[in-house]
């Protein structure tokens, strides 16, 4: 990925008159300042990484906020929170993170790479922007006739899960504790997305996944709620990376998700904190 440029320019007197001149000449195309003033960079890049759950509605926020900020490239990174926290603490450039459950961001933070001026004001944790509840999806057909999670206990049904150190997968763990339920998944995904994609191929007869997943595959899935998931609802923080080499933009991407960006979660079925 190529360097993103420098947020601001700093430019001395000389420097001013210099770029005074020139900008008058181009009758004001060209940004200019000086005098310790900043001039507006062009053509920045701002890496998002975001939980794989987050893949739809951030892409359809990101081309609104690049209409809003024409100056700004939304480069987005999706896959499981675990994954891109690891990415964060090896030094991966990004500019904001966005995790599936709070555990993982607490990772980031405790890493000290979360960023601590935006911190200070909106959370020692990142932002808790929206929430997110597991349900049970099936092929559109339900071949094996599923209707609760007691039916995944069943050596003929075959069901997918998340893996363990992924939020969903956590998740998940905690709905069958709360139901007293062993299930012996047939495949364990790295990413909520991998489960999805696993009933919508009819590669198995059953996954839990979330329900914003059920909600962006339409049709190409069916959705069975169960009790047990309200004793397992995910947290979605938010935050400023400490490496970010844009951070005014960075939070004025967390802003916009937030903001304007609330009504498109909605609609794609997450939950407000």
């Amino acid at each position: 990925m190529p360097e993103i440029p420098p947020r601001t320019r700093r430019a001395g007197t000389g420097a001013y008159r210099a770029c005074a001149v020139a900008a008058a000449l181009a009758l004001g195309l060209t940004a200019c300042s000086g005098g310790g003033g900043e001039e507006r960079a062009e053509n920045v890049e701002l890496t998002v990484m975001a939980a794989a759950s987050l893949t739809d509605v951030f892409t359809e926020i990101a081309e609104s906020f690049e209409e809003e900020h024409p100056e700004v490239t939304v480069v987005l990174n999706f896959a499981g929170s675990g994954e891109l926290a690891q990415q964060i603490a090896s030094g991966a450039p990004a500019d904001v993170f966005a995790s599936a459950d709070t555990a993982t961001m607490e990772r980031v933070v405790e890493a000290g790479d979360l960023d601590a001026e935006w911190a200070a004001e909106h959370g020692e944790e990142g932002l808790v922007f929206a929430t997110n509840t597991l349900v049970i999806a099936v092929p559109p057909d339900n071949p094996a006739g599923v209707s609760s999670l007691d039916d995944l206990t069943s050596e003929d049904v075959s069901t997918a899960f998340c893996a363990d150190e992924v939020p969903c997968g956590t998740a998940t763990g905690i709905a069958l504790e709360a139901a007293g339920l062993e299930v012996t998944p047939v495949t364990l995904e790295e990413d909520v997305r991998a489960v999805l994609t696993k009933v919508e191929l009819g590669e198995v007869d059953a996954g839990l996944v979330y329900e914003t997943d059920v909600i962006s595959a339409e049709d190409r899935v069916e959705g069975i709620g169960f009790p047990e998931a309200e004793e397992a609802v995910n947290e979605y923080p938010i935050g400023v990376l400490a490496n970010s080499e844009a951070p005014e933009r960075a939070a004025a991407w967390v802003d916009f998700v937030t903001g304007q960006g609330a009504p498109v979660m909605r609609e794609a079925g997450f939950g407000t904190p």
